[in-house]
């Protein structure tokens, strides 16, 4: 089965590097550097560099949604999954609009290409234990990629739960409709965002409730 493997954290992130663990024999095609919080962005009015890492594996120097574009046009059209992810930082709720690692497999799924988001809840100032996201991720994957439903993705929040928490739940749930805070202070520099991940307001039952509640979230999107 042809896989591609993309994220916005750029191709050296560890939480791409947990997905080729997994799928060892899937396609990778990456940004150079980080992109994330690019959301759909694509680019048309210059040229893309592309650098070949290694054979099936390319670091690409526009956004997220140019690799899967490229991908699909040239390196691997018979892709029958697009799987993004790791991110480090969940994507829950309205931060579907602003990912970058999201907008990847949305672009896929408009092109009716089943595809899976994934992403890594971090709590402020505390380390990932990125083996424990390896095991989850090889985990959903096993159930999500029995399940392709084209013209959505699935996207999957992991918790960030203490070392001696037990395995948490596997929850399919909607996303949350809330917005997210907007507080700013004033510097000499301009206005900067100081809004408060933590502190967001969700619904019951929603994918963030659940993240946040220590469950593994999944939610099904339509796009189309």
């Amino acid at each position: 089965m042809a896989i591609l493997l993309t994220n916005d954290d750029g191709i050296d992130a560890p939480g791409l590097h947990v997905l080729t663990q997994v799928l060892p024999n899937a396609l990778v095609a990456a940004p150079h550097t980080q992109f994330s919080g690019c959301g759909h962005q694509i680019t048309t009015q210059h040229p893309i560099p592309v650098e070949l890492r290694s054979p099936h594996r390319y670091a690409v120097q526009g956004t997220p949604v140019d690799c899967v574009r490229l991908t699909l046009a040239h390196w691997q059209p018979d892709t029958a999954w697009v799987i993004a992810g790791v991110n480090q930082g969940a994507n829950l709720g309205v931060d579907l609009y602003q990912s970058g690692t999201v907008a990847a497999v949305r672009e896929a799924a408009l092109h009716r290409v089943p595809a899976i988001a994934l992403s890594q809840y971090q709590q402020r100032g505390e380390a990932i234990d990125w083996q424990r996201t390896q095991r989850w991720s090889e985990h959903v994957l096993q159930i999500l990629l029995q399940k392709p439903a084209p013209g959505s993705f699935w996207n999957v929040n992991f918790p960030h739960l203490p070392p001696t928490a037990p395995e948490p739940e596997v929850v399919f749930c909607p996303p949350c409709t809330q917005p997210l805070p907007i507080r700013y202070t004033a510097t000499p520099q301009g206005f900067l965002y100081q809004g408060v991940y933590q502190q967001r307001p969700y619904d019951p039952a929603a994918d963030v409730a659940v993240c946040f509640g220590g469950q593994i979230a999944i939610s099904q999107i339509w796009v189309c």
